[in-house]
């Protein structure tokens, strides 16, 4: 017996159209992409390159591709990023293109889970795309969130907060808006605006 393949149901023979997902920090990003992956393997994550070091339980090439400043350096030298940009003021992300491109090409549903400063590069460079804008319930979510995590410092949380209200304000650039009330319901949402776009992409 084979595997079913993760594509079926999708018409591969014409290229798929990219949707981005984006939001403010805290928001839950990847947690709702975590879930996509997992209950969806027909659709495909990309996987951002990252110069932060790995949060407890995260995995090299699964949450992201840990690298070093130089090796990120490289790949923006070679071209090999779609988009890239410093968050909260430290960290570097990016997502490698040619992987976004190869599934693209396929025809698989494509999923970009990314920072609002690399979506406003990848309108650039793809405006073709389909932009979500993930948005929490209200702002003492988001911060309860924030909080809850644990993982950041004091300084780092404030850092945070500041770049999170500017990015709600950033909302209106994006095509779709999903509230992120509960983890698996927004996960849904999101799949099935995929699913329509792809079935119909070219009538959009």
């Amino acid at each position: 017996m084979t595997d079913p393949d993760p594509a079926a149901g999708f018409d591969t023979a014409r290229p798929s159209r990219l949707v981005v997902l984006a939001g403010p920090t805290a928001v839950g990003k990847g947690t709702v992409a975590a879930d996509v992956r997992k209950q969806h393997p027909e659709v495909w994550l990309s996987v951002s390159a990252t110069t932060r070091k790995p949060r407890p339980g995260e995995q090299d090439g699964v949450h992201y591709w840990f690298v070093s400043e130089d090796e990120f350096d490289a790949m923006i030298e070679h071209g090999e990023l779609l988009e890239w940009a410093v968050v909260h003021k430290r960290a570097r992300y990016g997502t490698p293109r040619k992987p976004v491109e190869e599934a693209l090409a396929k025809g698989l549903p494509a999923l970009l889970e990314i920072d609002l400063q690399g979506a406003r590069q990848v309108r650039e460079t793809m405006p073709g795309a389909r932009f979500v804008f993930l948005m929490p319930p209200s702002w003492d979510e988001l911060v309860r969130r924030l909080v809850g995590r644990g993982t950041e410092t004091d300084e780092e949380r404030e850092r945070r907060l500041e770049t999170a209200r500017d990015e709600l304000a950033a909302e209106g650039e994006f095509d779709v808006t999903i509230v992120n009330h509960e983890v698996h319901s927004a996960a849904e949402e999101l799949v099935d605006l995929m699913l329509l776009d792809d079935e119909h992409r070219f009538d959009l």
